[in-house]
């Protein structure tokens, strides 16, 4: 065992837990209407206990596991309930315990990622069990072909350091088959109603990253090191040319714009951070910060989706734009990304439909409409975000 790889992991475990709680969940929690808060949050802390949970019985199994025969595809049972991990277990110059605490945080943000494009209408009994069937059968063997030992991505030469494919992608359009089977708000007029969450949301999650992407090499290096930078310097240029972009637009440039483009820059280098140098990282916030946001308004009016909180516009293409920029400067051959990006999109759009329509038939997807004027805070939690009288 390494100690200082092993104890950067334990900290970057932590770091990757707060990006969901509670970074993600006052990001998320800030952008929407003041009725709607607490069941955002709720979502969120919801979501990290059930997949710490399923990690354990199954995830990290089918994607950690050996599946033998079919170990190109997913990992198998073997390891369910951690069947064989102890605390002298060791994975690389780690304990395998460790490991799968890293990479159970993984597990905990990317189906919360999706809660951005179903806010202020979604029943929370389907969240729940999409979410846990997600998690299960779309999320954890792509996790298998890209990241583990004899996946047919990685064999293939797939290069996804941190989670462009696996996370952000998979992410972003599960976000938007929801999305479409959910319908749109019935008051889509509504600003954020707290964009002072939003910003120290996504500052937790700026935060949270360095534990992302520069704990993905599973060690203390110069690497790593260098991964932290060039997400950094991602997360600010993305920043500054979203800015710029909505000034050049619409005249002034907005607080929740400014950290949207954060997290579009950090989105976008994810995959990419373990390949590209600072320039090169300069160059995919740039360019970041003004894709997704012109994508957001693709999906909203061209397509007509309604994916309330742009999951889809800046998690899923700023992922499929930082796996191709890879090949771009060279770092990667472009066939073993495309290809990657190719099945494993198809497969989460197949994947994703099929867990819509089986959930929809157990539990309703969408609350009443009378309860989606109440707010689901009150509705479906049966409390306040605020009380201005207490």
């Amino acid at each position: 065992m390494n100690g200082a790889d092993t104890a950067w992991i334990i900290v970057a475990t932590a770091l990757v837990l707060f990006m969901t709680l509670p970074g993600l969940a006052l990001f998320y929690g800030g952008l929407v209407r003041a009725r709607n808060v607490l069941s955002v949050l709720m979502q969120c802390m919801a979501i990290a206990c059930l997949m710490s949970v399923l990690w354990l019985v199954a995830g990290y199994s089918i994607a950690f596991g050996d599946g033998g025969a079919l170990n190109a595809y997913w990992g198998g049972l073997g390891k369910a309930f951690l069947a064989g991990v102890d605390a002298e277990t060791m994975s690389g110059t780690i304990p395998e315990i460790v490991f799968f605490g890293f990479q159970m945080t993984f597990a905990i943000i990317t189906p919360a990622l999706i809660v951005g494009a179903y806010v202020e209408r979604i029943s929370f009994g389907f969240v729940l069990l999409f979410s846990s069937l997600w998690m299960l059968l779309c999320y954890a063997p792509v996790v298998h072909w890209v990241w583990a030992s004899g996946g047919w991505a990685l064999e293939l030469g797939t290069i996804d350091l941190a989670g462009g494919i696996v996370v952000h992608e998979t992410a972003g359009l599960a976000a938007l088959v929801v999305a479409f089977f959910l319908g749109a708000r019935r008051d889509k007029t509504k600003p954020p109603h707290n964009p002072g969450y939003v910003m120290l949301g996504a500052s937790m999650l700026w935060v949270g990253w360095f534990g992302f992407n520069a704990g993905s090499h599973l060690g203390v290096s110069g690497a790593a090191g260098m991964t932290l930078v060039v997400t950094h310097i991602s997360a600010a240029t993305a920043s500054l040319s979203w800015a710029l972009w909505e000034r050049i637009k619409y005249g002034k440039s907005s607080m929740v714009g400014l950290v949207t483009g954060t997290i579009a820059g950090l989105a976008s280098i994810t995959p990419a951070s373990g390949s590209v140098g600072p320039v090169e990282a300069l160059f995919i916030g740039a360019v970041a910060g003004v894709l997704c946001q012109e994508m957001c308004g693709v999906v909203k009016n061209m397509m007509k989706i309604d994916d309330t909180l742009d999951v889809f516009a800046v998690h899923g293409i700023g992922g499929i734009f930082g796996t191709l920029m890879i090949a771009v400067f060279g770092h990667a051959a472009f066939g073993p990304q495309i290809i990657a990006l190719v099945v494993v999109g198809v497969f989460t759009l197949v994947i994703t439909t099929i867990i819509v329509l089986v959930c929809k038939a157990i539990t309703p997807i969408r609350v009443s409409e009378e309860d989606e004027v109440i707010g689901l805070d009150l509705a479906s939690h049966g409390e306040r975000g605020y009380d201005v009288a207490s």
